[in-house]
């Protein structure tokens, strides 16, 4: 079982077949605040949408195209975070993350970020990684801005969400920046 520790209270970890149950609960108790920024939310019904999504992701992670990890705060599973895939020849990649309402405002998202973006330049020799949110989700927007991305412009209706196209915004962090960045730490 792939584990990544990022503290004494956060771990990330590669879901299993047995996930699919408490992660489809999560999702489920977490659906209408979910749904107002992630696409997917209408689509899992069931703990047996993730069983097919949960083989998928390890065969992501088993064929080295990036990775989807379940975040624990306390042994408790509150979110996910992950490389969406790998772009080896430009060594770049982007971040995708959602965290449950009620973990909210603990740093947990950040210092899951923070912890894979070390992976990624330090171990994966990435050049660059992005970040896209929504315009208006400024919770999410909060992640990269507070961990040094670059602001590179605006996708107008880059995304839709259900019934309607949302702006998205981009971030970019290099490996030069982060460097920089570790540096004044």
């Amino acid at each position: 079982m792939f584990t990544f520790k990022v503290d004494e209270q956060i771990e990330l970890r590669l879901l299993e077949d047995n996930d699919a149950e408490p992660l489809f609960a999560l999702v489920d108790k977490q659906r209408s605040y979910l749904r107002e920024w992630l696409p997917w939310v209408d689509g899992v019904t069931s703990a047996a949408n993730y069983s097919s999504t949960i083989k998928m992701w390890r065969k992501q992670f088993a064929d080295n195209d990036g990775f989807q990890a379940g975040i624990l705060y306390q042994q408790e599973l509150c979110g996910m975070v992950g490389f969406h895939s790998y772009h080896w020849a430009n060594r770049s990649t982007s971040i995708g993350y959602w965290l449950s309402k009620d973990f909210q405002g603990k740093g947990i998202m950040t210092r899951a970020c923070q912890a894979i973006i070390r992976y990624a330049f330090s171990s994966l020799h990435m050049n660059r990684i992005e970040i896209r949110c929504a315009e208006e989700n400024h919770k999410s927007r909060a992640i990269p801005e507070r961990l040094g991305f670059k602001k590179e412009g605006t996708v107008r209706d880059g995304e839709f969400l259900y019934d309607h196209f949302v702006n998205t915004i981009i971030y970019s962090l290099l490996k030069e920046d982060w460097k920089k960045l570790q540096q004044k730490s």
